[in-house]
C-alpha cells in the first residue's frame, strides 16, 4: 500500500489545500505504480502544533512561515 505521510504547520493550509495534497499525491503513485495503486493509495496530512518543529536547532513558528512577524 502506497502512504505519504505530511506534516504541515497547525493553520497554515485549509482543508482544500488538504484535498489538492492528497489528490496530488494520489496521481503521483499512480503515475509511479500504476492504477491499480489508486486503491490502496493512503495520503494522511498532519497538522503539528505551533512551535512543533525546527530547523538547524531553530524552533519554527506559523508567524514566522506565514511572513506575519515580518519588520513594518
Amino acid at each position: 500500500m502506497p502512504f505519504a505521510n505530511l506534516k504541515v504547520p497547525a493553520g497554515l493550509v485549509d482543508a482544500e489545500l488538504k484535498e489538492s495534497f492528497i489528490h496530488t499525491i494520489t496521481e503521483m503513485y499512480v503515475a509511479a505504480f500504476g492504477e491499480a495503486a489508486r486503491a490502496t493509495t493512503m495520503v494522511l496530512v498532519d497538522e503539528v502544533p505551533d512551535g512543533g518543529w525546527g530547523i538547524g536547532d531553530h524552533v519554527l513558528t506559523l508567524a514566522e512561515l506565514t511572513g506575519a512577524d515580518a519588520p513594518s
